[in-house]
């Protein structure tokens, strides 16, 4: 083996190792990234900012399948739904399926669906930049991280199939020689220019990557609230300390411990739920919700006595 193809067996092996590894890191880092919006927002339904816990890239992906999971289902049934479309559409104006008349008829029915579906695409489009631009009026909105999105992206589409649905009528047309040649603006706005279609993929993807980081940050919140409705579900913690901690949560139990030799821990406190824990801290809540309970932070280091009690059935 020469040098060059030796240069060239290396060059292939590096092409070979890229494609496997470029796109596993993309998955890696947008499953981080779900993962992260999901337990920011189930987090601070407990006033707690996630970066405080310390969970490892790992845990955030492991987390992510939860609120991927209505994205995963649904985008593989649209586009299922829009290849059977599509391939139906073919198969109505395609040259050699039917006879010329037959073939001419379905063309302009397709032409005028091309024509409403580019206006509704364009109007979709309209409100989704409108949206956007009236962000600071309606920020409060609970669906505005889904709606826009979802108009830009389904106004963005719309467009791009009328395209496509458009070029496929032309060539029918051109085999048959029954369209009419004379374009109305519709007609013209739906022959996009490729720049203009790659543009438009463009924004197809942004908007489903944020209506897809929305769906995650309610995944997050509605686990959060699942979970403060159920928070008897959590391990329960008995919690001694050295100092009164004067919490004020409603519910808390605090004892006070008989004083011994060599006691150094000197107050108990009961009903308390492990929420959490991080890398070297306990996240602790009551065991019964309130609209102004906090969470409590416990190092888990020797300034703290930790107990998880259970009660379960004999054996």
């Amino acid at each position: 083996m020469n040098r060059n193809e030796a240069t060239a067996t290396q060059v292939e092996r590096w092409a070979t190792v890229a494609n496997i590894v470029a796109p596993t890191t993309l998955l890696g880092a947008l499953l981080f990234y779900f993962g992260y919006v999901s337990s920011q927002a189930e987090y601070a339904y407990f006033g707690l900012d996630v970066g405080t816990i310390g969970l490892s890239t790992q845990e955030y992906i492991m987390r992510s399948p939860q609120p991927l999971l209505v994205p995963l289902l649904t985008l593989p049934l649209a586009g299922a739904g829009f290849l059977l479309a599509d391939a139906a559409v073919r198969r109505r104006i395609a040259p050699a399926s039917i006879d010329m008349a037959d073939q001419a008829k379905a063309a302009k029915v397709f032409k005028r669906v091309s024509r409403g579906s580019t206006a509704a695409g364009l109007a979709a489009l309209f409100a989704g930049i409108v949206l956007l631009f009236i962000y600071s009026y309606i920020r409060d909105w609970p669906f505005y991280g889904l709606v826009t999105p979802v108009a830009l992206a389904s106004g963005a589409g719309l467009a791009a199939y009328s395209s496509h649905l458009r070029r496929t009528i032309k060539i029918a047309a051109h085999h048959t020689r029954a369209a009419d040649t004379q374009l109305s603006p519709i007609d013209r706005l739906s022959s996009l220019p490729r720049a203009a279609t790659v543009l438009i993929y463009a924004l197809i993807i942004a908007s489903i990557f944020w209506a897809t980081a929305t769906i995650a940050q309610w995944s997050g919140l509605g686990l959060a609230q699942s979970q403060a409705q159920h928070l008897d579900r959590l391990p329960s913690v008995i919690l001694d300390t050295r100092e009164r901690l004067y919490l004020r949560d409603p519910g808390i139990e605090e004892t006070v411990l008989r004083a011994s030799q060599g006691q150094t821990f000197h107050y108990r406190y009961r009903h308390l739920r492990l929420l959490i824990q991080g890398h070297d801290q306990m996240f602790l809540v009551p065991d019964v919700w309130s609209a102004s309970d906090s969470t409590l932070i416990v190092p888990i280091d020797g300034s703290v006595r930790v107990q998880f009690q259970f009660q379960n059935a004999s054996p």
